[in-house]
């Protein structure tokens, strides 16, 4: 028999609104017991431009979460909290491996909770962190938006967050409509398939015009500067001056280091969905691909790659089961091969796989742009200045000016280059470039294959001027890695494999 289809109010999950929450975030919590929380909060930015934020955490008192009765007021604490964490932790000139009790204990009660860890997680900080401007006008308008709390009080870190609000948004319908997309298929009903992907594609071509969006407000060397270090977690960030990790004092004695990573849009649960009712399957970086295995409904590929599955964790604990439950009935891809016949839902599911590495590649775009060029114009500066100066600081933007290679290193002994990573701790470059490759995989269409197969390249490279290319430099097939060139106003930059990023999809 086979599973039934999840029900979207059984996970918290909008039919509207989608992962974002059915009532609005709440701007203040209605208890004045947890005013203190609220003033730091409103006050952060300043508490943290002048260094203070850490002493007056230090003589808060331990807040009780006995005055927190709704979901909405859950989610309001866990944000502040979360804020309220990272940058005790970040805002010194060197970062503190240890959290009080009085963000400790509280933060650790109310994660366990909401099912999320005590962390900086895209949730607290997209999710649950926005608020409409106008009541009547809809949260999928970057212009109707603004956040609740940031770091910095900077146009730019707004901007970030909002980009993600938008999208999850404008994202919401696809959830029920490709849910009614799984039922149909069920029913061998090609017709409603092939509308439900229709609608789908021309989603996920919205999508990709607000990502590009993010360049209006968010200028890139703010981000890599002053907003991404607080996003940072405390997974592989040695050389962010976190070795170990971060002790949760909760004033038990008994407490050891803890590590988490930092905030990734890869915690979003809206493109996971995509890959799993599409049957996008994504290998571990580096694995190619292998022969297809036989599948059938309740076998939809699971995402072997362990950084996709470690971000699951960090998803709102409803959030990640309805993923679970979704791939138990996933059955697009299977539907779509074995109706090769049908022309109109082929090209459809194509579209939609189409539309999906398009989105892909303008974030592996947006990557470059925001983490790996500032990277790189951080390293050379660095070369120039005394050690004096470079030490003077230690977080993950000034990591890379410690170590000239790149932040947190990549110690797997195997003797490739150093790998930036980004604030989860990880190098994913290459991992960005798989995905979206991934991506295109599935297709039916020989076209398509041919359209998504296609290596991108740039004039004058292994060329006579360049010099002879190494042999089998001219065979290029879609498993390897082309560089992606984007043309800027005053040159060109590329897509290194050598370093990562912040966010990925």
């Amino acid at each position: 028999m086979l599973p039934p289809i999840p029900v979207l109010t059984d996970y918290g999950i909008s039919p509207t609104h989608g992962f974002l929450p059915e009532v609005l975030p709440l701007t203040r919590l209605p208890d004045p017991y947890y005013n203190k929380w609220e003033a730091i909060a409103a006050n952060l930015q300043a508490l943290i431009l002048s260094k203070r934020l850490r002493g007056v955490v230090d003589r808060l008192p331990v807040l009780d979460t006995i005055g927190l009765e709704h979901d909405a007021e859950w989610r309001r604490a866990y944000s502040l909290l979360s804020f309220m964490a990272h940058g005790y932790i970040w805002s010194g000139d060197s970062p503190s491996d240890r959290l009080p009790p009085s963000i400790a204990v509280p933060l650790l009660k109310i994660s366990e909770h909401l099912e999320v860890p005590p962390v900086a997680t895209y949730a607290a900080v997209c999710l649950w962190n926005f608020k409409p401007l106008f009541m009547d006008e809809d949260i999928d308008n970057l212009e109707n938006l603004a956040t609740l709390s940031t770091f910095t009080g900077a146009i730019d870190e707004s901007w970030f967050y909002l980009v993600s609000v938008a999208m999850e948004a404008r994202g919401a319908p696809i959830i029920p409509l490709m849910l009614t997309a799984i039922a149909a298929a069920r029913e061998g009903d090609a017709a409603t398939v092939t509308r439900c992907l229709h609608t789908f594609a021309e989603r996920l071509d919205d999508l990709t015009t607000l990502l590009q969006r993010m360049h209006e407000s968010c200028d890139p060397k703010i981000f890599y500067d002053r907003i991404r270090p607080f996003l940072a977690g405390s997974k592989n960030m040695a050389d962010a001056g976190l070795p170990h990790g971060v002790i949760y004092d909760d004033g038990s004695g008994k407490e050891e280091y803890r590590q988490y990573s930092g905030g990734s849009n890869a915690q979003s649960s809206l493109i996971q969905f995509f890959d799993i009712v599409l049957g996008i399957e994504h290998r571990p970086t580096g694995e190619k691909r292998g022969r297809p295995q036989e599948q059938g409904e309740g076998h939809a590929p699971a995402p072997k790659h362990n950084f996709l599955l470690e971000m699951r964790k960090y998803m709102p604990g409803p959030h990640a089961r309805f993923l679970n439950d979704v791939q138990s009935v996933a059955n697009i891809r299977e539907f779509v091969e074995e109706h090769r016949d049908d022309r109109p839902l082929c090209i459809a599911y194509d579209a939609c796989l189409a539309m999906l590495r398009a989105l892909r590649d303008k974030h592996i775009a947006i990557v470059t742009r925001y983490i790996v060029l500032p990277s790189k114009e951080v390293r050379t500066r660095s070369r120039s200045r005394s050690p004096e100066a470079v030490r003077r600081k230690v977080n993950l933007a000034t990591a890379s000016r410690q170590q000239p290679p790149g932040i947190a290193l990549d110690t797997r002994g195997d003797g490739k280059k150093d790998n930036l990573k980004g604030t989860g701790g990880t190098a994913l470059i290459s991992f960005l470039k798989q995905a979206r490759d991934e991506t295109g995989e599935p297709v039916v269409e020989a076209w398509a294959h041919r359209f998504m197969s296609r290596v991108i390249r740039t004039e004058g490279q292994g060329d006579f001027f360049a010099g002879k290319p190494e042999e089998g430099a001219g065979l290029q097939v879609a498993s390897q890695a082309e560089e992606a060139v984007i043309p800027g106003l005053a040159a060109s930059w590329t897509v290194d494999d050598d370093v990562g990023g912040i966010c990925y999809y």
